[in-house]
């Protein structure tokens, strides 16, 4: 499958090279760019206008943060996670996640609360609205490491941001699949209160369990959608 990404506008010439894996980044999370994509660097290049360097760089970047693969003779692919990926990458966050939350509750100021509050509001808001599902995963994510900001870990932080970028396009499928926003919802607003109590046990516990849940509910709803499209595709055996 070639890359087809609509033509918005030139690539401003700040950094090229971030500005390219910026854009790219938020289309393969925003499901723009699907899995099994071929992401072509003169197509890139021509379309946003800049010479391949930046382009290629950009690339190695998005390699390395696990958001695509550099396949030899193949080139870039928006590689597609199997029920085994995801469970790996939830692991990965339930081991970290209340990690650096323990480390940083004692540290969250008033404003810390009141920022995460505010952005929790708007993520119920958006939830409301299906025409704005390209934005639940950001706000999750801007909930979370709002909580996480003071712990003083820069990399666990890097890791659990690449790990929440690789799964971040699935996210969105889990919540909309499955009965997932009332549980998310409830427990986000769980967790933020005691952290605003300073509960640590109580909240890290919450959390692993809250990644947990998202995790395992996430894996079957992927495995019941690839199940329906093959069984929906000419060659699949429909019921």
């Amino acid at each position: 499958m070639d890359l087809v990404i609509p033509s918005d506008s030139i690539i401003p010439r700040q950094s090229l090279t971030s500005a390219v894996a910026d854009r790219l980044r938020d289309q393969i999370i925003r499901g723009e760019i699907p899995e099994g994509a071929q992401l072509r660097q003169e197509a890139i290049a021509t379309l946003y206008q800049v010479s391949r360097v930046p382009v290629r760089e950009a690339l190695r970047q998005l390699d390395a943060e696990g958001l695509i693969s550099i396949v030899p003779n193949r080139g870039a692919i928006v590689p597609a996670l199997s029920p085994a990926d995801i469970e790996e990458l939830f692991a990965i966050r339930a081991l970290l996640e209340p990690e650096v939350l323990k480390l940083s509750i004692p540290h969250l100021t008033r404003a810390d609360i009141s920022e995460a509050d505010s952005v929790l509001r708007n993520y119920v808001s958006e939830l409301n609205r299906e025409d704005h599902v390209s934005a639940w995963g950001r706000l999750n994510w801007q909930f979370h490491s709002i909580l996480y900001s003071r712990a003083n870990q820069p990399r666990f932080m890097a890791i659990i941001r690449n790990v929440n970028n690789s799964g971040e396009r699935y996210t969105r499928l889990q919540l909309y699949l499955t009965h997932g926003i009332a549980r998310a919802n409830e427990e986000h607003h769980q967790i933020l209160e005691l952290c605003r109590q300073h509960d640590i046990p109580a909240a890290c516990r919450l959390l692993r369990r809250h990644i947990e849940h998202a995790g395992e509910s996430l894996k079957v709803a992927l495995e019941q959608k690839r199940s329906s499209t093959e069984s929906d595709s000419p060659n699949g055996s429909s019921s």
